[in-house]
């Protein structure tokens, strides 16, 4: 393996921590671009208003621009008329904010990139904004998210999140601009997606009751002006419906995974558009996600394609359904948050060869621009591009991931094994610096969509229905035995990881598969018992899905804790916690920490006292990946 010294001077773990910025909230308007910008040096998110080729940010210091509702939040900003209106996280208020008609400096020039790509030059940032936020709500029991404008009303849409005495309840509200708020539904356990229709006669949202969870089953629901709810979709409970959408024609379109696929359908003309049999959407884990577009006779949509993200835009027809298919962003493999003006599409990409980018590509010709980041940090012989994996399984079933080589490395290198949260989430083939770190130092990486992950149909997903712990603990296997069969890996040195609910997946792989060399847990489930009684509204009968009723399949619980099954791990685990992780308390961690130290089993624990569920601040991501890879390295010897 490389020289650390050698390595850290080209891609050291505080470049990696720093290059962690990302975006999202994308909405287009006031003539430009609005989107929000998280900062892994401030560990902030702040607004940022793009227009005439410059940018500026709107959030003043002690504001940061991040919703909490169902924990992991979304929908934290849209834009009205006058201004934006965004929920402030350090209090879940919403607050509004004007956006000048100037933004104070001349339009930069477009050049382009040394990669083709029409990039923004140089631009010297406008003055700060002068306008203060103007709370709208000031609920200190209440969460906000999801919101949407309705110029009919001139009031938004939000959903509302209190925490009352001895239950969290959510509703629909509308919220005027003059701070008037309304309730206009409750009575169901969740909701989602708020929107109405341009001229307010039509509320739509999405909602969904415990036990359901909303990739599993979803209702889309409607209310005219002086009608009741209806349920328009989603009545049997056997669809997961997401992101209604109403087009320039006032028709309402949705997701729907009925077909098998999350894939669009025009409800008002009661029409599939038999789109290709690919996911259009992930599991909603977050509010405000925009993976399609209805654009009066066109579509502009995402898809997951053996889980490589492609941006179609393709023309609509009652009767023939989507037809002129043309694809947009190339050489980007993962699209979201998209929007729309007049004169272009807009939206958040990535690659495997750059940092996350805000695109705006060009309606008339497809002409690529980049707004905002879009760095390529590394050159070309020192990038590790991600390589399509999948397994047999026997049985017909395969898995799935992205496989990195190491870089400049000779011999069959040790591998880590990246296991994303959720578990029903995703991983992507794009730039991670955190995989970049790994490469670099002579380790491959396999970032593996185990069987239960988003982006490959319904059935692979609700595959994972009562085998969690335990199927993906055979697909972990399977992928070690396939790449060292190939020669690609040495399969006796061989680290899993994973955060959240993949740290309970790299501990459970730690419990079954002897062969593995050690493993990290980043604030993963332990104690799934525990995390049940002590969980979110939002979570409450997720594990009940995942494993089981804990009194009838007391057993399998028994089984599949890492806790009560930590006698048969015989290998080096080092541990990272928040301090403030209302998820995984530190307590789950430090027990699990303190039943491996009782059998002489090596043990290192990184206790972040300011960090909560994911960990966010720049110096912590650098102080743990450092500290990651020195116990990787005393495990090999």
């Amino acid at each position: 393996m490389q020289g650390l010294n050698d390595v850290d001077a080209l891609w050291s773990a505080e470049q990696a921590a720093a290059a962690s910025t990302d975006f999202a909230e994308l909405h287009a308007a006031h003539g430009g671009v609005l989107w929000v910008a998280f900062d892994p040096q401030q560990a902030r998110c702040g607004l940022f208003f793009w227009r005439d080729g410059c940018c500026r940010e709107l959030t003043p210091p002690g504001f940061s621009v991040r919703s909490r509702v169902y924990e992991y939040g979304g929908g934290a900003c849209c834009a009205t008329e006058l201004g934006v209106a965004f929920v402030n996280e350090p209090d879940q208020q919403i607050y509004h904010l004007p956006v000048g008609r100037s933004v104070g400096a001349a339009s930069a020039a477009i050049s382009p990139d040394s990669s083709g790509l029409a990039a923004e030059a140089e631009c010297r940032p406008a003055a700060p904004t002068k306008h203060e936020p103007l709370a709208l709500t000031s609920r200190a029991n209440c969460r906000y998210g999801d919101l949407s404008f309705v110029p009919a009303w001139q009031a938004l849409l939000a959903v509302e999140e209190s925490h009352e005495v001895g239950s969290v309840v959510h509703r629909l509200v509308r919220i005027g601009l003059n701070g008037k708020r309304d309730v206009l539904v409750e009575g169901a356990d969740f909701y989602a997606a708020p929107v109405a229709d341009a001229d307010g006669q039509r509320l739509v949202w999405i909602e969904w009751d415990r036990p359901s969870q909303p990739w599993v089953a979803t209702r889309l629901c409607q209310r005219e002006s002086g009608q009741r709810s209806r349920v328009l979709a989603g009545q049997a409970g056997e669809e997961s419906l997401q992101q209604p959408r109403f087009d320039p024609h006032n028709r309402l379109w949705v997701l729907s995974d009925k077909a098998g696929w999350w894939q669009p359908a025009c409800i008002d003309l009661d029409i599939g558009l038999q789109a290709a049999p690919y996911d259009h959407a992930l599991a909603p884990w977050q509010l405000g996600a925009r993976t399609f577009l209805p654009l009066g006779d066109e579509l502009l949509l995402t898809r997951f394609e053996q889980g490589v993200g492609v941006l179609v835009r393709c023309a609509t027809t009652p009767h023939a359904g989507m037809t002129a298919e043309s694809m947009l962003g190339k050489g980007f493999t993962r699209f979201r948050c998209l929007a729309a003006d007049s004169q272009h599409l807009y939206c958040i990409a990535a690659a495997p060869d750059r940092l996350s980018a805000v695109l705006a590509i060009r309606r008339s010709d497809g002409t690529l621009r980049i707004l905002a980041g879009g760095e390529q940090p590394l050159p070309e012989e020192r990038l590790s591009r991600p390589e399509p994996f999948d397994c047999d399984l026997g049985e017909g079933e395969r898995c799935h991931g992205f496989f990195y080589p190491a870089v400049a490395c000779e011999e069959r290198p040790p591998l880590v094994i990246f296991l994303h949260g959720g578990p029903t989430s995703a991983c992507y083939p794009v730039f991670d610096p955190r995989i970049a770190f790994w490469t670099l130092r002579g380790f491959a990486v396999l970032d593996l969509n185990y069987r239960g992950s988003s982006g490959y149909g319904r059935a692979y997903r609700l595959r994972l229905a009562g085998q969690w712990g335990e199927l993906e603990v055979a697909d972990i296997s399977a992928a070690i035995a396939t790449l060292a069969a190939s020669q690609r890996i040495d399969p006796q040195r061989v680290f899993v990881r994973g955060a959240s609910a993949g740290g309970f997946s790299a501990l459970r792989a730690l419990v079954e598969l002897p062969q593995l060399r050690g493993g990290a847990s980043l604030y993963g489930v332990s104690d799934p018992l525990a995390l049940r009684r002590l969980t979110h509204k939002f979570e409450t009968d997720y594990l009940d899905w995942l494993i089981g009723d804990p009194e009838r399949d007391a057993e399998r619980y028994q089984h599949r804790s890492p806790v009560l099954q930590a006698e048969r791990i015989k290998v080096p685990v080092i541990f990272f916690q928040g301090g403030l992780d209302a998820v995984v308390v530190p307590s789950q961690t430090e027990a699990m920490v303190a039943a491996l130290r009782q059998r002489g089993v090596a043990v290192a624990y990184h206790l972040f006292a300011d960090e909560r569920h994911g960990f966010r601040q720049a110096a912590n991501l650098a102080e743990a990946l450092n500290a990651e890879l020195t116990f990787y390295r005393q495990c090999l010897g």
